[in-house]
């Protein structure tokens, strides 16, 4: 299997490198996406590809835009990413590109908690809440919430940490309405999405989703969608409270990363061992199959 750690597409103006995805102009109204091979943890970008990761979370939110198209438009274009580039450079993005809509990011991460676990955890076993949201008392680390609560987080730049922040917070950068319209579209989407999963023997335990605003100013959903990367995904079968359940994500990079006492979680990143990137590779090729019913296309 081919891995790309950094496209180099020479035929398109590049905007930018995430994380994990490069953004090159096509045309003023639409960009391509390459969801590379990188993987980051703790916030740093490690120097070894996960191979076909970027295919895996890819072809995870294509699944997930089409199967929740009815509650919210994305980005989606259904212009093909092998259509947009030089013919030498096609390689780099099949399977692992889109060409989407080019719209004004909404600097507001839509969180939707379902579990209490992660930073959601710490800050209840400190309050008591969640972003202020308050919970009910005695709830135990990845215990399933009475209901799903938005969570929203400002973006932070590369290298930093996301925020969480209140609802009242996120009324004041973005306005009321539209504030109120994200969170009853993250909750109908985190609810419909876990609905499914728990058909495929999956938890879903929490998510994150990126909106835009098109030239109307309709909302879109846009950037990755329910994959690996974005959210926890449980096995059902071994899930138990009060504890930190497997997950099917770079969950073998963090507990490596964890017994490193020589590494303070910034850049630089440490060289990853050979078994870890595999036991990465096979629970997201795994994640994609469970979910979807089908392998990963290459």
């Amino acid at each position: 299997m081919n891995s790309l750690y950094q496209s180099t597409i020479q035929s398109l103006p590049l905007l930018g490198r995430g994380k994990v995805r490069d953004n090159y102009a096509v045309g003023d109204d639409k960009i391509l996406i390459v969801t590379t091979d990188r993987l980051s943890a703790f916030d740093v970008v490690m120097n070894e590809p996960i191979p076909g990761k970027g295919m895996v979370l890819n072809q995870m939110s294509d699944f997930w835009f089409e199967k929740l198209g009815h509650i919210v438009p994305n980005h989606l274009t259904g212009v093909a990413p092998e259509s947009v580039v030089a013919p030498e450079e096609v390689e780099q993005v099949r399977g692992r590109a889109v060409v989407a809509k080019r719209l004004k990011p909404i600097l507001v991460e839509a969180v939707v908690r379902g579990y209490i676990i992660g930073s959601g955890w710490k800050d209840y076993q400190q309050s008591g809440m969640i972003c202020g949201i308050e919970l009910p008392a005695g709830l135990r680390q990845a215990d399933k919430l009475p209901e799903p609560i938005f969570t929203p987080a400002a973006k932070a730049d590369i290298g930093e940490h996301d925020e969480n922040i209140s609802f009242a917070d996120m009324e004041q950068r973005i306005g009321s309405e539209l504030a109120n319209k994200m969170r009853e579209v993250s909750i109908a989407l985190y609810t419909a999405a876990a609905e499914y999963a728990a058909t495929k023997g999956i938890i879903i335990a929490d998510t994150k989703f990126e909106f835009g605003l098109d030239d109307n100013g309709v909302l879109h959903l846009m950037d990755e969608v329910l994959t690996a990367d974005s959210s926890r995904f449980w096995p059902a079968d071994s899930y138990a409270p009060d504890m930190s359940p497997p997950s099917f994500d770079k969950q073998f990079v963090r507990d490596y990363l964890e017994t490193l006492s020589d590494w303070n979680k910034t850049a630089p990143a440490p060289a990853l061992p050979q078994d870890v990137i595999a036991k990465t590779q096979a629970k997201y090729f795994e994640a994609i199959e469970r979910l979807t019913g089908e392998k990963l296309k290459v």
